[in-house]
């Protein structure tokens, strides 16, 4: 369990190091590493949800989780981005308060934690930088962050400590803060279009129905939906009206849907004459679709 694994390994790191770093930043006197050990307790919490909804995501389907467990590492993704957005927002405020009344800051205890701070986060994202799921991208994209925020925090301890410019300590922390802010913000919205049910990344319907409607027997393809559990794995339903052997369509209709990316299918057949009871067969194209005639 490689995954979750690593994600415990990076939530112990966080934990310990955002009480270390809390202590630093009121030692130094720095907002910059104070909003940093927000975001990284927000990040340790958010790490330790991921740990537990990761376990529980790879959990077999059952009678109450018909789908599975896989949206629950979603969850854990957007639990964690929330926490993301309020802590930014808090930091960007602090910062602003320090912007307008600036105070005393120790430069050399902050280039100390700053280069503590640049090791600890690099070995925390070398160890997520393995894994696949939205929730693994998430927590390796924050450990990320830190290395980066860190990075900028040393240099600005070392400007400081050469020009006196408290000033920067505040500044670097919004920037810090927006760049956080705007990534939480995207997978925010990742997180959101599977709970919605979005036609996944990368997927083409119409495309989709084009090919369909080329194989030999398949007459019409209607009631086309697609959808993700978790942002890999894709499934879709359809009905699919033929006139050939359900079989050889069946098995032509899946291999082709499995080069488009889509593994678990459910297909209805149809005989031509049938009506189809659903009202809302169709979906509407945005543009108008070109259509084919099949001559058989």
């Amino acid at each position: 369990m490689k995954t979750e694994k690593n994600i415990l390994i990076a939530f112990l790191l966080n934990l310990l190091f955002s009480i270390f770093e809390f202590a630093g930043g009121i030692f130094t006197g720095s907002v910059a590493i104070v909003s940093d050990a927000v975001h990284d307790i927000g990040d340790a919490a958010s790490i330790g949800i991921s740990y537990f909804l990761e376990k529980k995501s790879k959990k077999q389907p059952d009678e109450t989780n018909t789908y599975g467990y896989a949206r629950y590492s979603v969850i854990g993704s957007v639990i964690t981005t929330l926490i993301l957005l309020v802590g930014s927002c808090f930091v960007i405020y602090n910062a602003v308060c320090r912007i307008i009344t600036p105070s005393e800051i120790n430069y050399n205890g902050m280039i100390l934690f700053a280069v503590v701070g640049v090791a600890v986060n690099f070995c925390a994202a070398f160890f997520t930088r393995e894994g696949d799921s939205l929730n693994q991208k998430a927590v390796n994209l924050h450990m990320l962050e830190d290395v980066l925020g860190w990075a900028v925090v040393l240099v600005g301890a070392v400007v400081m400590r050469f020009t006196d410019f408290a000033i920067i300590d505040p500044i670097m922390s919004v920037g810090v803060a927006v760049f956080i802010f705007i990534n939480a913000a995207k997978n925010l919205k990742e997180a959101l279009d599977l709970f919605l049910e979005k036609t996944p990344h990368g997927i083409d319907v119409r495309g989709i129905k084009e090919h369909l409607l080329e194989i030999n027997g398949v007459l019409d393809v209607h009631h086309i939906h697609i959808w993700s559990m978790d942002g890999y794995h894709n499934y879709a339903t359809m009905h699919i009206v033929t006139n050939a052997d359900p079989h050889t369509v069946k098995e032509v209709i899946r291999e082709g849907l499995r080069e488009h990316g889509i593994g678990h299918t459910t297909l209805e057949l149809e005989g031509e004459g049938e009506h189809c009871h659903e009202k809302d067969c169709h979906i509407e194209f945005k543009e108008t679709s070109r259509h084919h005639h099949h001559h058989h």
